[in-house]
């Protein structure tokens, strides 16, 4: 590792953060990426992606963050494998530190995404990727003519629910209260579909089937009277987890992404955003890179004019 300054330093090794290193790699920005002691984001849990630009026959989730890192790499990014631990923005230049270093950048990146908030049911963790999604746009075709359920009772269960009616025979929403949370407009377009059907008081507690969904265990919290479901698609909707927990003094929205002020920038003086972290709305890998080619060109630009 060479330990000289660095121009932009990048905390995060997703579709954002990965682009955004190609960008200014090729921009001659001297890079460094804290990729996490498990890197590539979200997608190196997802099997086939057939929705990214460039791939008309898909890919494999992992094969297309190999991809990305190697480019990354080829322009001259430097990349390690540490989990960053804490920061210090209040100075220049900024300092970044993981559990075992310490580096120095001129400005910074936060590209650390967002976690898909799990059900931890039994049988859950192991059929991500073979039943069990987190993104109907993404996965709804694998479905085509086949049961699923969409747990969740907020807008994105039901954009979930209406995506997903396009492909498979029919959808069941599952929801732990007796209303839904979703907005009026959002729950009276599913509750119109024919296709949706709705278990209200309910919980799912377990995920059946060997080697992929073959049903689950649904338990009714009033009664906790206990049934089994024939599905073949679990679509998990009760929310992401932005991963700012561990950022100090920026500025947060309600629901704990991070600001954006003047396209990428945060509050913080040269500290920029990128993808999942901050997107509340679009959470797919194209639109992640999209973001980390824009605080890319911004970073270049501000360095720019520093000069």
């Amino acid at each position: 590792m060479d330990e000289k300054l660095f121009d932009v330093i990048i905390i995060g090794s997703g579709p954002s953060g990965l682009t955004a290193a190609i960008y200014t790699t090729r921009a001659n920005l001297k890079t460094l990426i804290v990729a996490g002691g498990r890197w590539g984001g979200q997608l190196m849990l997802t099997t086939l992606v057939e929705n990214f630009p460039g791939f008309p026959e898909g890919i494999q989730g992992p094969d297309l963050m190999l991809a990305m890192r190697k480019q990354a790499e080829k322009f001259g990014t430097q990349i390690v494998e540490e989990d960053f631990v804490e920061g210090d923005f209040s100075k220049s230049p900024l300092v970044v530190k993981t559990g075992s270093n310490s580096y120095e950048g001129k400005t910074v990146i936060i590209a650390t995404g967002a976690d898909t908030k799990w059900l931890d049911a039994p049988g859950e963790k192991e059929k991500i990727g073979r039943g069990v999604s987190s993104c109907a746009p993404c996965d709804a075709p694998f479905f085509r003519n086949l049961d699923v359920i969409v747990v969740g009772g907020g807008d994105s269960a039901m954009e979930e629910a209406t995506v997903l009616t396009k492909f498979a025979k029919a959808v069941n929403v599952v929801y732990r209260g007796e209303t839904l949370r979703a907005s009026q407009i959002m729950q009276e377009r599913a509750k119109k579909n024919p296709k949706i059907k709705f278990i209200f008081n309910s919980e799912v507690t377990e995920i059946l089937g060997e080697e992929k969904v073959a049903g689950v265990k649904i338990k009714n919290n009033k009664t906790n009277e206990e049934s089994q479901m024939l599905v073949q698609g679990v679509f998990v909707a009760i929310g992401h987890i932005p991963n700012t927990t561990v950022f100090k003094g920026i500025d947060l929205d309600e629901h704990g992404f991070i600001k954006v002020y003047d396209h990428t920038k945060t509050n913080l003086d040269r500290v920029y955003v990128a993808g999942d972290v901050h997107d509340n709305t679009y959470k797919q890998a194209v639109t992640a890179a999209g973001f980390g080619t824009m605080a890319a060109l911004d970073v270049e630009k501000f360095l720019r004019e520093q000069e």
